[in-house]
Order: C-alpha cells, then sequence, then structure tokens
C-alpha cells in the first residue's frame, strides 16, 4: 500500500483524493480611486456577493472585513485554484452585480491590483486579529 494513505492527517488539514492540503489567503482590495463606495447597502450587498462566490468555488471564509475603501477576505484555499483565479472569481461576480445594482460612477469597480499573502507561519488568529484591528482606522 502507498505510504501516502497511511499517513495521518495533521488537524486542521483538508484531504482530497490526491493532496493533503492547509491553504489560507489573506486577500485586500480597493475600489478604483480608492473611493469610499463600501458602505450601507453596498457593503451588506458585496458581503452576500463574496459569500456566493467562496461556496461556489467551495471556498471557507474565515475572516472578511469591509472598510469603506477596501476589503480584507481571509479565506481557504484549494490546491486546484491559483490564488489569482480565486481572486479574479470573487472580483468580477461582484463587480458585475454591484454596478448593475448600484451606480458609482465607475467604469470598472475594482482597481486590477491586489495584496495577497499566504497564511504560511502565521496563524490564522494573528491574520483574524489583524484584520479586526483594522476596524479602529
Amino acid at each position: 500500500m502507498n505510504s501516502f494513505y497511511m499517513l495521518t492527517i495533521p488537524r486542521g488539514f483538508d484531504r482530497e483524493r490526491t493532496s493533503i492540503h492547509k491553504l489560507q489567503y489573506h486577500f485586500i482590495w480597493c475600489p478604483k480611486y480608492r473611493k469610499s463606495v463600501l458602505e450601507g447597502e453596498v457593503r451588506d450587498r458585496l458581503e452576500e456577493l463574496i459569500e456566493e462566490k467562496a461556496d461556489e468555488l467551495g471556498l471557507e471564509i474565515l475572516e472578511l472585513a469591509i472598510r469603506p475603501d477596501h476589503v480584507h477576505l481571509f479565506i481557504t484555499g484549494d490546491p486546484t485554484l491559483a490564488p489569482n483565479k480565486i481572486l479574479q472569481q470573487v472580483k468580477g461576480y461582484s463587480s458585475r452585480y454591484l454596478r448593475d445594482e448600484f451606480d458609482f460612477g465607475l467604469l470598472s469597480l475594482w482597481t486590477r491590483s491586489y495584496f495577497v499573502s499566504n497564511a504560511g507561519d502565521v496563524s490564522s488568529e494573528v491574520i483574524e486579529e489583524y484584520i479586526d484591528a483594522q476596524a479602529g482606522e
């Protein structure tokens, strides 16, 4: 028998048919011109849209913080999805619906830029504390 199948899965890791993994990404992105448009109904709708897309992709949101001019998303990863593809899906999906439902006066909602880091050696608690601390900006 292949030794891979005899491995004990470490706590917190996910097992697929051919892999054992623990991928967690912290994304930050902003609206064009860093406009403060992510408030009230827009904020609530954006949260719904991000949750819908995460469910569709089979990803778990560990923490989501939407500020008026930027978004923090701490999410599990999937080894079949590159981080840039995850964010491309989230940003494209949310932009399409938000621009149809709200008038921002922008041709595209999001900048092309974003920040991403893998949790790596940083615990999820540290990242969650960092995101929570951003509320007091």
